[in-house]
């Protein structure tokens, strides 16, 4: 291998030592972040859920609540009875349920007595429906509540270590400035000055200077 007059060799030992040097600035730092396993329930699709549990008695239950507490069926209903009345109280074809129209109010008795069960089961179903969505709103909630702390504790984590570098750099940097004042004390004043004009301009442009004001004041 050639090796040109003057020029430094950097022999392995020297780059072991460097690299020895280098990692002891972060000897008694915890590198280890909190470890989590995203073991929640899977997110449920409520409406699909409670489609899938429905029976058939269910269904008819659901699509005859719809009909009864629909437009269509009261204008309907309220077409056949108006009919019902006028041709009663006329008589034009025949008078099939005269004055105080007993068979239409048994008619009517019947209806509300057989399409109130009916509702009441489609009620009872939704409610079913409310709860499993309550439940599902209650595992959500439950693991976000565990996925933010995992991410406050990893944040804290990082703080921690951005702090204990920082402190290394600065005890570090100062080491250097007084090694360097031994052997150039003009260049050791002129590296701190420019030190402190860094760290002014940082603060100036609302930067978060703190951790390079301190370094600048202590050079």
């Amino acid at each position: 291998m050639d090796i040109t007059p003057g020029e430094k060799v950097v022999t392995p030992k020297q780059t072991s030592n460097n690299l020895e040097s280098f990692m002891r600035m972060f000897e008694g730092i915890r590198f280890n972040f909190p470890s989590y396993k995203h073991d929640h329930p899977p997110v449920l699709d409520v409406n699909e859920v409670a489609d899938d549990r429905l029976t058939y008695g269910q269904k008819i239950a659901d699509q005859v609540a719809a009909t009864v507490g629909s437009w269509p069926f009261i204008i309907i209903q309220s077409s056949i009875l108006a009919i019902w009345l006028i041709l009663n109280i006329t008589g034009l074809v025949f008078r099939w349920d005269p004055y105080p129209f007993i068979l239409l109010n048994l008619a009517l008795s019947f209806q509300a007595a057989y399409a109130a069960p009916f509702v009441m089961m489609s009620q009872n179903r939704q409610s079913e429906k409310d709860r499993l969505t309550a439940l599902n709103d209650y595992q959500t909630d439950c693991k976000g509540e565990e996925e933010i702390r995992y991410i406050m504790n990893h944040l804290d984590h990082q703080d921690t270590i951005i702090l204990q570098i920082i402190q290394r750099l600065e005890a570090q940097h100062l080491e250097v400035l007084h090694r360097i004042g031994q052997l150039d004390p003009e260049l050791a004043k002129k590296l701190g000055a420019d030190i402190q004009q860094v760290s002014e301009d940082i603060d100036e442009a609302g930067g978060s200077g703190g951790s390079s004001g301190s370094v600048g004041g202590n050079s």
